[in-house]
């Protein structure tokens, strides 16, 4: 792209232009409050727009200011984000969002440097809530923006590189329009999104092809530059329901996993890290029920899942989990935990401020947090996705 003054005024012009006249009716693109917009940026990371559409509304509705963001019941909050994974983005949201009510009032700042430093806050959201909401001349650097800019540009930089992203920021801070930055940046996101996309680009479409260096040199196809990302590390795992009897019959137990580490203090069902030959060899194949897979940014779960009654869940498992011959077996635990702390049957569960640290598929510990749900109750406790697809076709047999 050339580098002069007009060219970048038309670059600029176009590209507004465009945005204002074909970008699409999304919620948050209704309103200049900074709140909705951070909200929105946030659900949108590693998340497609129709997915987010209806948890945004949602959200929003339960949620409607930072302070009642900053003083809501975590399990409420895990409840609203359930499906849309990624967790820790919530969590992080509700510590800046205490942060906002304490030092800025409840008020969203609107300078870089305060931006930046709340919690779960990068470069990228910090500059499309200060552009969209604030009108700030600051850059919005996401995937499709860098794109965008490696095709217009024609950029090699490798786009997974975090010099490459430096440089894009430089390139859109010498071109943003100070009366315009939010469209700007806005109709960049757009048009990586609905034109430039990353296979069969629709250039017939674009409206800055002839200012775009890569259509010129007939390299569209080339870029971006990204090197691959790390394979995520494979685990096995063992899935059990447990499923009750007596005064349990049709309800299956849930553990709370720790308030620390992945999928902190979500409801899962009671696993492990076994292997599927060793499963084989336990004689585990005959209480088979599914297979399922969850896939993490750096991990993937291969699990299957097993039925037992909970009179037999000791015999299943003590095989690999034995327990102090005076420690309670875990179905004793988990009742002495619900006798103590017996709640209404549409009652959503309280967060323990005392759960202990636990890693992912490790054994039993009698002194966790246990559930027992039903096909009535079980939708009450927020899940990751993987053990609400386990559980949901549990119930709808």
């Amino acid at each position: 792209m050339s580098s002069s003054l007009q060219e970048k005024r038309q670059l600029a012009d176009r590209l507004v232009r465009w945005f204002r006249g074909h970008q699409r009716d999304l919620p948050w693109r209704r309103t200049k409050d900074p709140y909705h917009i951070w909200v929105s940026e946030i659900m949108l990371q590693q998340t497609r727009v129709d997915t987010v559409i209806p948890y945004f509304n949602r959200f929003i509705s339960l949620f409607p200011t930072i302070e009642a963001l900053a003083e809501a019941d975590e399990a409420d909050l895990l409840k609203a984000w359930e499906g849309l994974g990624y967790y820790s983005r919530v969590r992080n949201m509700q510590i800046a969002a205490r942060t906002i009510k304490e030092q800025y009032g409840g008020r969203m700042p609107d300078t870089p440097e305060e931006i930046g430093q709340l919690r779960g806050i990068g470069p990228y959201t910090a500059g499309a809530v200060l552009s969209i909401a604030y009108g700030k001349p600051v850059p919005a650097v996401d995937g499709n923006v860098l794109r965008v800019m490696s095709r217009i540009c024609l950029l090699y930089d490798d786009i997974a590189k975090p010099a490459a992203r430096v440089r894009v920021e430089q390139l859109i801070e010498d071109i943003i329009p100070e009366d315009a930055a939010g469209d700007f940046n806005q109709s960049l996101m757009e048009l990586g999104a609905m034109v430039c996309t990353p296979r069969s680009p629709k250039c017939g479409d674009c409206p800055v092809r002839e200012l775009c260096s890569a259509y010129a040199a007939g390299a569209v196809d080339e870029l971006p530059v990204k090197s691959k990302a790390k394979k995520p590390r494979h685990e096995e795992l063992a899935a059990y329901i447990i499923e009750g009897t007596g005064e349990h019959e049709g309800e299956v137990l849930l553990r709370r996993r720790p308030k620390d580490g992945l999928l902190a203090r979500m409801w899962e069902l009671p696993n492990e890290h076994l292997s599927f030959d060793a499963q084989r060899q336990l004689g585990l194949d005959e209480r088979f029920f599914m297979e399922a897979e969850h896939v993490f940014s750096h991990i993937r779960w291969q699990m299957k899942v097993y039925r037992c009654k909970d009179h037999e869940a000791d015999q299943v498992l003590g095989m690999r989990l034995p327990r102090r011959e005076a420690e309670p077996s875990v179905l004793e635990a988990a009742a002495t935990y619900g006798q103590a702390n017996q709640a209404p049957s549409d009652a959503k569960p309280s967060v323990s401020e005392t759960a202990p640290d636990h890693e992912a598929g490790q054994p039993f510990d009698h002194e966790e947090e246990y559930a027992w749900v039903s096909a009535d109750t079980w939708r009450h406790h927020a899940l990751p996705n993987v053990f609400l697809r386990i559980l949901g076709q549990y119930f709808a047999r």
